[in-house]
């Protein structure tokens, strides 16, 4: 009885997503998210620069990797946090690349 359940809205699932698939058009190049477009391009190279800056702090390593891992899950709003919330002045300095141990 469960088995039949799945099954029937696994097919209901599937015949709903085609529809969605063939009803969406890609002329829109300005989207806004992380997802793609200009917004997105820009996103990127904002939160690359977050980890250039990151890796060459000198902070503790593990907090050079939680500090990535909340940029890289959370794009604009761990972007936002970081230069809002992280005291990059008091970490600027001659911070290398060092094993995490």
């Amino acid at each position: 009885m469960l088995a039949q359940l799945l099954i029937n809205f696994s097919l209901l699932a599937f015949a709903m997503a085609e529809e969605t698939l063939t009803a969406t058009t890609h002329g829109n190049a300005w989207k806004y998210g992380s997802g793609g477009g200009l917004i997105g391009f820009i996103v990127l190279i904002l939160d690359i620069l977050v980890f250039m800056e990151l890796l060459k702090s000198n902070r503790p390593p593990s907090h050079k990797l939680l500090w990535c891992i909340g940029v890289f899950l959370f794009p604009i709003l761990g972007l936002v946090v970081y230069y809002l919330f992280s005291n990059r002045e008091a970490h600027q300095g001659s911070g290398g690349y060092e094993a995490i141990p």
